[in-house]
């Protein structure tokens, strides 16, 4: 995969405790930040995946065995 440099304008605070991080997980900091971008990505991709799909389900709709004929009342459902 090719690379590309880009830079980034970082709290001190936030970057310090980044790179304290990026230690403790025995990586760069360059590394934690592609990781953590590339499961934010990879989140966003699944849900506008799921989200399609669900959509299409919807549109096809799901067969209730009716073949197409409602054979009850509105009072039938409500009968007490």
């Amino acid at each position: 995969m090719e690379k590309q440099n880009v830079t980034l304008a970082l709290p001190k605070e936030l970057l310090q405790k980044a790179k304290l991080l990026a230690v403790k997980r025995k990586t760069s900091l360059s590394a934690l930040l592609a990781s953590t971008l590339a499961e934010v990505v990879n989140k966003d991709e699944g849900y506008d995946a799921g989200k399609q799909r669900y959509l299409k389900w919807l549109e096809e709709g799901r067969d209730l065995g009716t073949k197409g004929e409602i054979t009850w009342t509105r009072d039938d459902l409500h009968e007490r």
